[in-house]
Order: C-alpha cells, then structure tokens, then sequence
C-alpha cells in the first residue's frame, strides 16, 4: 500500500527503534510520502530519513547517549538542564553530520514539517524547515521541559518539545488533505497514559500562566485522543501504525549502548518486513 503522509513520534532515547525503522526505508528506498511530520526525537529520525543517511540516525543517538558533555546531572538545577539539547545541533554539524542540502533538495518531493510548541499560548506549531532553521527547529521540537534547558528561541518566539502539544498529528494531517497515514510509533499501539511527573509539575510550576498551565495539564488528553482518532479515523482516512508490540528496551531518558541497538535492530526487522509487504 502506498501512503501519503508519515508521522514520526516523538520518545527520546527510544528514537533508536525509529531509527531502524527509517534506516529499512532508506535502504529500500522506500519514499511514497508527499508528506512527512516530525516530532521531538522524530524530527531528528524525519532529517536523516530526509538527507537519506543510511545508520546516521542510530549513529547520533549512540553519540549523544555516550557523550559527557550532552549528559551532566549535575546541572539538573540548572538553567541549561542535565541533558544540553543545544549539543544536537553540534551533533548535526560535526559529530554525525546531516547533509542539509540534500534534504533541501528532497524536499521537491517531500515536504517536512516539524512540530513544536509555542511556550507563549502553549499551541503547536508546525515549522515547514528551510536551510536557514532546519536544523534550528528540530532542537525546539526537543526541547523537553525540565530535562533540559526547557526553551528554545526562533526568531525571537520561544518553543519547547512538540509532544506536549500535538505528539501524533493525525489530526491535523487530516485536515490538511491526508488520506493514508502511516505512523511510526514509540509506544505500544494501545498503550494509553496517564498524566505524568513532569506534567503535573508543569501544570503547578507555570500556574501563573495559565494557558502554558493547562497543556501540562491536559497533554495527556491530548495523546489519548489522538490514540481515540487512529482508532476510529473519519470515512475515507486509512491509518496504519508501526508500533512496538511491548515497551522498548530504552526509555525517554534511560538508556545504555545495549538496550539502544537492541530497539534499533527491533525496528530495522519491524521496518524490513513492513516495506516487503510481511
């Protein structure tokens, strides 16, 4: 089946099942999409599927798991947080470098959009990246609250992680003329959440204001009902998920060389079989 849009999810460190998943389509060359969403850790997977950097993905998150200057806990309390989600773009530029022009060039075929989320009315934003911010607003859609610096500034409007706010945009892909949807999932297909740590954290820490408040409050919702969407999709959407059967080896924030290669060889295999028609 052929689709027109991919949504990529967000999830940290379990990016690496996403990373084999991606890597399948690179060496296949499987490209049928008009469209393709990222968010948070998906799009930085959504960059290098872009660029058509075959291991680049699994590669950088292996560097950032392994380097010290991306994770200090000691600057926990700090301002920068203890992971320094500024270092991607270092990463990006030097480590494990994204060939900007060639997903620029791609993007006469595909067009990408990265979400992030407006700290200032707590909506999402949907960046279609140019040469000049690519690279910019992946770092924005990371941004996690608390984890790290928890703000990231483009064009003088700051953002945070997009999975607070749209962390599945089926939705809005809908409404945006898709017809076939495939998801790349990070968390088992029915897995529901409930309201975590750092959201209720969020809801009381940023209670003065009130609408940056409420999507720490509600982003939960937001999830299931996205989750409630690709359950019962409106006549004439098709939606398929590449989901892992049971919670991956690594976590958001946890994670070691092993589980990481271990989530990214599910994927490769979930990914192989999903592009052979399995």
């Amino acid at each position: 089946m052929s689709y027109d849009t991919l949504i990529i999810e967000g999830g940290g460190f379990k990016t690496a099942f996403t990373s084999g998943v991606v890597d399948a389509m690179i060496a296949t060359s499987y490209r049928p999409f008009d469209i393709i969403i990222g968010i948070s850790g998906g799009s930085v997977a959504l960059s290098y599927y872009m660029s058509e950097q075959y291991r680049y993905c699994i590669n950088a998150m292996k560097f950032l798991a392994a380097s010290k200057q991306f994770t200090q806990y000691r600057r926990t309390f700090s301002d920068k947080g203890y992971l320094d989600i500024d270092f991607i773009a270092t990463v990006a530029a030097e480590k494990v470098p994204f060939d900007l022009k060639k997903a620029i060039k791609n993007k006469k075929s595909i067009n990408p959009f990265i979400v992030a989320t407006n700290r200032k009315n707590g909506k999402p934003e949907y960046f279609n990246p140019t040469e000049e911010n690519w690279v910019q607003a992946v770092v924005a859609s990371s941004t996690l609250p608390f984890a790290t610096k928890g703000v990231h500034k483009i064009s003088d409007k700051s953002y945070f992680d997009g999975g607070w706010s749209d962390p599945l945009p089926v939705k809005w892909a809908y409404e945006n003329g898709a017809k076939k949807i495939l998801v790349i999932r990070t968390k088992p297909k029915d897995l529901r959440i409930k309201q975590s740590w750092a959201d209720y954290f969020g809801s009381k820490y940023f209670k003065s204001t009130p609408k940056l408040s409420q999507i720490f409050e509600s982003s939960h919702e937001i999830y299931n009902e996205a989750l409630d969407f690709m359950d019962d999709p409106p006549k004439g959407l098709k939606i398929t998920q590449l989901a892992p059967k049971k919670l991956l080896k690594s976590g958001t924030y946890s994670y070691s060389k092993a589980t990481l290669m271990l989530d990214y060889r599910y994927g490769l295999d979930k990914g192989l079989r999903f592009v052979s028609g399995e």
